[in-house]
């Protein structure tokens, strides 16, 4: 059995919680408030940046040359589209704006992977693909085209998209496939906790999450 299909069985359960989030069904609807809204693409922003230079570090240390340039154009992809999506929405800078605990958490997550081995630190930027590509897709199976937020679902929803999200796949399937138990273990034990975090990024942009002090 692929490393990826054995992982998903362990995150399927937290992927069908993040469906049933108020902010994934409000959106779904279109009923969403909008300060939730541009609080989640405000925080987005911040994450993203630090998502790329993740991308483009991981591409520095990868084996091979096609899954370098994969990598980096994963990296350059997620500025320019973000950027773009962002735009549309909000011209607040993301500079201006401070990370949530939960954005802080994350980011500071998946910064700390690039300390470990390369499959890790690999498995560990996977969710933020997959999870974000079914879910969009899910959501544009069941928005009406009034949608007010039809722009940011159609960005995930793309097939482009998908296609991206199934070279990171299978790069992840091929280093678990060529390292030790050991590795594969921990590969998914960060699969595991970006996912979750996944859950706590939506979650915390429609509570509006603010530090406590």
């Amino acid at each position: 059995m692929k490393w990826s299909d054995e992982v998903w069985k362990k995150v399927e359960c937290i992927y069908e919680d993040i469906l049933q989030l108020p902010f994934v069904k409000e959106l779904t609807a279109g009923t969403l408030d909008k300060e939730r809204f541009l609080f989640y693409i405000r925080q987005d922003a911040i994450y993203i940046e630090n998502y790329s230079k993740v991308l483009a570090h991981i591409s520095s240390r990868l084996p091979k040359k096609e899954w370098r340039e994969d990598f980096l154009k994963f990296a350059l992809d997620g500025i320019l589209v973000e950027n773009a999506l962002h735009a549309s929405f909000t011209e607040i800078s993301s500079s201006k704006i401070n990370p949530t605990p939960t954005c802080l958490l994350y980011c500071s997550f998946e910064s700390a992977k690039g300390l470990d081995p390369i499959e890790i630190e690999t498995a560990a930027i996977l969710p933020c693909f997959w999870i974000y590509m079914l879910v969009g897709k899910e959501i544009h199976k069941r928005s009406l085209s009034d949608n007010p937020y039809s722009k940011w679902i159609e960005t995930y929803a793309d097939e482009s998209f998908a296609l991206s999200t199934a070279k990171a796949i299978d790069i992840c399937d091929q280093l678990a496939a060529n390292t030790t138990e050991v590795i594969r273990d921990k590969m998914t034990e960060a699969f595991v906790m970006a996912t979750k975090m996944e859950w706590m990024f939506w979650d915390s942009a429609y509570n509006l999450e603010k530090w406590k002090i």
